[in-house]
């Protein structure tokens, strides 16, 4: 069984849009069409039997809505294979009550984006909801590092998701990307020794048959398959997950570049299968 931790859709109606916005926001190609077919579709491609959904909400406004959606996204994962974590916001009032609600909803875990919130990770609204998570058990997965379609923002550098675990002790935190993309060493440095999750999604460097890389934008440093060996050992195989962030990759070269790394049979099925369904509960 392959589980990809880090995925995201969009509702049918704003797929299209949301796809072309994000391409030319990113200088990137999506591999799926954006919908939650086009994810099934991707992943039967793919040979992968589950995935996760990551929404993002980017106002508060829109929190409640997303959540209706993932909690019916997410009561539908053990026929569909696709599954969803929850949403949160910085400025959105009263946020316990609304974990609440998506934690007794069976939903696992929340996905934050700090650079897409504008808000730095140990800012105390933050906090605040970590606390909660922690509380109620809910994971936390969030975007940490630069980000592709935002040059330059800090929101989610190392020191800053040091500072909020320093506060929050104890959370089941998944930082996306490798660590913290871009600044992988420097994350490694201030984080792998406080027992947190890392995501694979679209950080190891592969490339298309005519040398361009996948459907990134040009120039971009990624990691080296030694360097995500050393990464990954780093934070241990045991907080290592399987992640592609589709649409922005391709899910079936993800699995079969992952194959190449030089982990063990052993290792590859705690990456790509039993972590994830140990904290997922499937």
């Amino acid at each position: 069984m392959i589980i990809d931790f880090h995925t995201h859709t969009f509702p049918d109606k704003i797929a299209a849009r949301a796809i072309a916005q994000l391409e030319q926001a990113s200088h990137s190609r999506a591999f799926t069409n954006g919908t939650v077919e086009g994810l099934k579709a991707s992943m039967r491609e793919a040979g992968i039997d589950a995935s996760v959904v990551m929404p993002v909400a980017t106002n508060p406004h829109q929190v409640e809505h997303v959540n209706d959606a993932s909690i019916a996204l997410n009561n539908a994962g053990a026929q569909s294979g696709v599954y969803s974590f929850g949403c949160m916001h910085p400025d959105y009032p009263e946020p316990e009550s609304e974990l609440e609600r998506v934690a007794s909803s069976g939903i696992k875990g929340i996905k934050l984006h700090p650079v897409y919130q504008g808000t730095d990770f140990d800012d105390a609204r933050y906090i605040r909801i970590l606390k909660a998570c922690r509380q109620l058990g809910l994971i936390v997965l969030i975007h940490a590092g630069f980000d592709i379609g935002f040059p330059g923002m800090e929101q989610a550098q190392p020191e800053k998701i040091r500072r909020a675990v320093d506060q929050v002790p104890n959370l089941t935190l998944v930082l996306g990307h490798m660590g913290s993309w871009l600044c992988w060493q420097k994350a490694e440095k201030l984080l792998s020794d406080l027992g947190l999750y890392i995501d694979t999604s679209i950080s190891i460097e592969r490339h298309d048959t005519d040398g361009s890389s996948e459907g990134l934008g040009d120039g971009l440093q990624l990691l080296s398959p030694a360097e995500a060996r050393d990464i990954i050992r780093s934070y241990g195989i045991e907080h290592t997950l399987f992640g592609t962030d589709s649409p922005w990759d391709s899910q079936k070269r993800a699995v079969e570049g992952f194959k190449g790394l030089g982990f063990t049979p052993e290792e590859l099925c705690a990456i790509q299968e039993t972590n994830a369904r140990r904290l997922l509960g499937i």
